[in-house]
């Protein structure tokens, strides 16, 4: 079996599920025992979130590129860097190093087009709804119309990521609104809805909509069991 390297702690709520997932998904597939190989950096998130409220990107882009050449040290065969948001600076760490990095945007876009997904909504941290290294990649490298809600429901979102569920805390007026805003999404044309921060799905899952949603924390995790055992025994 590989062994997976998760680059996490933005937040650590989503990275226990990281954690959980990869080890279950081993567990599936191989049976008995098994657990995954895994080697886990978890940053501070403070200093992070300081450096993206600050738009220094390439200051938080030399920490997580010195946390991952670590990673690979302890020897990790691949790696994953459990946050959307942090993608941004995903040229920069996998530059660093010399083992591949498996790209969340790639692995939900692999997930769309097989579903056949032409249309897509996006909820995310500002930056990810916002900015184009996210929407760009599934646009211009696979095809995918990719829609996000109004600047109002935008700042709900991005409010309730980093001032609630980062902290651990869920609230049913919360859910109340997610729900509205993929509503909204779907009116607008939207196939279904990419949980594009990996602390949404503990807000949101499948069972409370029958909008498709795309768990971008599972589909991440579940790429990095399908690498772990590709060799295995």
């Amino acid at each position: 079996m590989k062994t997976v390297g998760l680059l996490g702690g933005m937040s650590w709520e989503s990275t226990a599920g990281y954690y959980k997932a990869i080890n279950e998904g081993v567990k599936q597939q191989l049976g008995g025992l098994h657990s995954a190989r895994i080697v886990l950096f978890s940053v501070d998130f403070e200093p992070i979130e300081r450096l993206q409220r600050e738009g220094d990107w390439e200051g938080a882009a030399r920490v997580l590129a010195e946390a991952a050449r670590k990673i690979e040290g302890a020897g990790a065969d691949f790696l994953l860097i459990c946050t959307n948001t942090m993608h941004k600076v995903a040229p920069q760490i996998q530059s660093a190093i010399g083992i591949p990095l498996l790209h969340i945007a790639d692995a939900t876009a692999d997930v769309l087009v097989s579903n056949q997904v032409k249309k897509v909504g996006l909820l995310g941290t500002a930056f990810t709804m916002e900015q184009d290294f996210y929407k760009g990649r599934l646009q211009e490298q696979f095809g995918i119309e990719v829609m996000v809600p109004a600047a109002d429901d935008r700042r709900i979102v991005h409010s309730v990521i980093y001032e609630e569920l980062c902290l651990g805390t869920i609230t049913p007026e919360s859910k109340a609104e997610f729900l509205r805003i993929i509503d909204g999404l779907l009116a607008s044309g939207a196939e279904g809805v990419i949980l594009g921060c990996t602390e949404i799905s503990m807000l949101v899952t499948q069972a409370d909509t029958a909008v498709p949603l795309y768990d971008t924390t599972r589909i991440h995790a579940d790429r990095a069991v399908a690498e772990l055992i590709r060799t295995a025994n």
